[in-house]
């Protein structure tokens, strides 16, 4: 179950044989992110458990199960703000309830991303997709 624009990313990640040219693209992904205000880059909004420094910012709209999540992301690694980019094609749009039926790394599998980033780039992942289901279940609860 994922959004037409994680299926279109997959799609892309298809046509792009080499690992060097889907990198590139991820890098792409992540320069098309809107930056953040400086002002949300707080230790609330950081993410624990990256390499890099993270800053998720959640935007849902309405309440219980059936509110749409949404978020805002930036990171001061490149790689790592396409990996949000890529989350955030995974995620956005969908009901809090959707987003914890997302199977994040059978999604993310899809790409090949887990063969190719480094144990630490594959935690902070983890430490992300967690943010986002953690702040989809206290959504769906509220």
């Amino acid at each position: 179950m994922a959004s037409a624009a994680f299926e279109e990313i997959a799609e892309t990640f298809d046509f792009l044989d080499d690992w060097e040219d889907r990198y590139r693209h991820v890098i792409e992904l992540g320069k098309a992110l809107p930056d953040m205000d400086p002002a949300l880059k707080v230790p609330a909004t950081k993410v624990e458990g990256c390499a890099s420094q993270v800053w998720l910012l959640p935007r849902i709209e309405g309440t219980g199960p059936a509110a749409r999540f949404d978020f805002e992301g930036e990171s001061d690694a490149m790689i790592v703000e396409g990996l949000i980019a890529i989350l955030h094609a995974l995620y956005s749009g969908l009901t809090v309830s959707e987003v914890l039926a997302v199977d994040a790394k059978a999604e993310l599998g899809r790409l090949g991303l887990n063969e190719h980033l480094s144990q630490q780039r594959s935690n902070g992942v983890a430490a992300m997709v967690e943010r986002i289901r953690k702040l989809a279940t206290e959504a769906a609860a509220g």
